[in-house]
């Protein structure tokens, strides 16, 4: 059984400045309007598109050689992380945490992509979360947002 899908909201909402898709969380704007009227299970969906896309960019920049290390690393730091969720979810709550704290990533259980090595973790981090944001907008535009402006 799945633990309760809890609200992705970061705290840095851009939704009440008129984003369609919230800058901190990635979730549309009427998804956080409506978060609190949503089943369970329209959460778990709107989760699991969030997690499908912050792996999707996660994978292209990082690779987690030792999940059992990386868990071990985020037990030892006290990170909270969500232990039924990708691993690459729990490295991403790391470089949120600590990006900046991080010089050999071996000891954590992952590697940086080639091109990528180069970059600062925080530097790293934070394109991670600006492409997740840009596939989100991305994905809102092409399949939700057009087919809400027709219905106005």
């Amino acid at each position: 059984m799945r633990p309760r899908v809890v609200t992705p909201c970061i705290g840095v909402c851009s939704t009440a400045l008129g984003d369609e898709v919230c800058r901190g969380c990635k979730r549309y704007s009427h998804e956080v309007i409506d978060w609190n009227s949503y089943s369970d299970g329209q959460k778990q969906i709107i989760d699991e598109r969030l997690d499908g896309f912050l792996v999707q960019v996660m994978e292209n920049k990082l690779h987690i050689n030792d999940a059992k290390l990386l868990e071990w690393q985020l037990q030892t730091q006290r990170i909270r992380y969500p232990a039924h969720k990708s691993p690459y979810i729990w490295l991403f709550q790391l470089l949120r945490a600590g990006a900046g704290q991080i010089s050999d990533c071996g000891q954590f259980g992952f590697s940086v992509d080639a091109e990528y090595r180069d970059e600062p973790l925080m530097v790293l981090r934070d394109m991670i979360d600006r492409e997740h944001y840009l596939l989100s907008e991305a994905y809102y535009q092409r399949y939700i947002g057009r087919y809400l402006h027709r219905e106005l």
